[in-house]
């Protein structure tokens, strides 16, 4: 079921590596949050990751309650200073207002910034405002871009970035787009835009070729994530079968299941190497990684906390792929990708982890 064709299809040709994406460097310390300050935003409903089984409510994570209208195109509570130990780690914070923990600082967008992500270079944040719209801003908060204008009425969340090099030996044609959830519930589409700004359409989401291949679901979606890597892959979830998907767009488009869980996000590397994502354990949420193998049945699992006394939601995944930051109730925690030590808190300020 899973795309393990695909992989083998990409094996063909030369990658283009992660660590050669990663280039930018980390912005000039951002001014800094009051201390403490009263009801600051936690990240909003949907942060406690996966229901049974799996299935996440696909969610508001960093705050993103959504809305065309709500909410205003600045200010916000702030967050707490206690940053801890993020510097240096890539590590940022976001919780709905309008700073974000980054390099052991805050920095200040001037607007809500909801559902942080980061172009596959790190030099560009992509995050919904707080009048829904999707905007792009420099690491520093400057240069923001109203990418696309929500037109009042839907609930837009979790970009995604998507950024392939052009290929002439199999004539695929360079990508740069983002990737989106428009709605929730039931009805929630993912949604495409280029970055250079445009009417968002409905994301094509074809299944793998071959002969009883099920069609995958079109809508109840959310929770998309890419990896920057060069097939332009991406994964996302689905509540209402409590799945994950992997979504490709390497010379063809196509897609398949993956597991039972939620909040996915692809482990960076010259192909799609594995995922990290959430399932229901003994009435806590734990994160999993899933190693893809040449079949399904070659696939491993680990459980990165399997001792857990609390929920592990949102996962996120550092560019060198040896780390996953995650949510919990007490701030973001990290854990080594291989299980080899307990995760550890590096930050108590609560909010979505997101890696540049």
């Amino acid at each position: 079921m899973r795309t393990r064709r695909i992989a083998v299809a990409i094996a063909l040709v030369s990658a283009v590596t992660a660590s050669g994406l990663l280039t930018a460097c980390d912005p000039k310390t951002g001014p800094a949050a009051s201390a403490s300050p009263s009801g600051a935003a936690s990240g909003g409903a949907g942060g406690t990751g996966g229901t049974s089984g799996g299935s996440a409510s696909g969610g508001t994570s960093g705050g993103s309650t959504g809305g065309s209208t709500g909410g205003t195109s600045g200010g916000g509570t702030g967050v707490p200073v206690s940053v801890n130990g993020t510097g240096g780690t890539m590590l940022t914070i976001s919780n709905g207002t309008s700073k974000v923990v980054m390099n052991g600082a805050v920095v200040d967008f001037g607007v809500v910034v909801r559902d942080l992500a980061w172009s596959p270079d790190g030099r560009k944040a992509a995050f919904i405002d707080g009048n829904g719209n999707l905007d792009t801003a420099n690491a520093d908060g400057s240069g923001r871009v109203v990418v696309a204008r929500n037109p009042g009425g839907q609930t837009w969340s979790h970009p995604a970035w998507q950024v392939v090099k052009a290929d002439p030996q199999y004539g695929n044609i360079p990508r740069n787009n983002l990737f989106f959830v428009s709605g929730g519930g039931a009805g929630s589409r993912l949604m495409e835009v280029p970055t250079a700004g445009g009417t968002p359409a409905v994301l094509p989401l074809e299944h793998e070729a071959g002969d009883n291949v099920p069609t995958l679901p079109q809508t109840g979606n959310t929770w998309i994530n890419g990896s920057g890597s060069y097939n332009g892959a991406s994964v996302y979830a689905n509540p209402g079968t409590g799945d994950v998907y992997i979504r490709d767009d390497y010379i063809r488009q196509q897609g398949s299941e993956v597991t039972n869980g939620s909040e996915p996000a692809l482990i960076p590397g010259q192909v799609e190497s594995g995922i990290v994502f959430v399932r229901s354990v003994g009435g806590h949420d734990h994160v999993f990684v899933e190693r893809f193998g040449s079949s399904t049945a070659d696939s491993t699992f680990t459980d990165l906390t399997p001792h857990a006394t609390t929920d592990y939601t949102e996962p996120a995944v550092s560019p060198d792929g040896r780390t996953v930051a995650v949510r919990t109730p007490s701030g973001v925690a990290v854990v080594p990708i291989d299980g080899s030590a307990a995760p550890r808190l590096i930050s108590s300020v609560p909010g979505l982890p997101a890696y540049r």
